[in-house]
């Protein structure tokens, strides 16, 4: 079995859903990786800021920007899988 782009295309997506449905309240609060909680926020000099702060900034921009765009590609792979299986 190889990893074909297909697979490739399904790993990715399913990785981006995941990161979509944290629930910031419930989960990432909980650990400390809050978007409310950043004293820097977003902005600022890139170099300075830790590695925890730049995953807090692409977990809030995913959530942000891919929300609607994936319910689209959501919906189109689950009818392409009903079609052809």
């Amino acid at each position: 079995m190889s990893l074909g782009l297909g697979q490739l295309f399904y790993v990715l997506l399913f990785f981006i859903n995941g990161i979509a449905v944290l629930s910031e309240d419930r989960f990432l609060a909980r650990i400390g990786w809050s978007a409310q909680m950043e004293t820097n926020g977003f902005g600022g000099d890139p170099q300075s800021q830790s590695v925890k702060n730049k995953i807090i900034n692409l977990i809030s921009a995913v959530r942000t920007l891919m929300r609607i765009p994936l319910i689209g590609i959501n919906v189109v792979v689950i009818i392409y899988e009903l079609i052809l299986g």
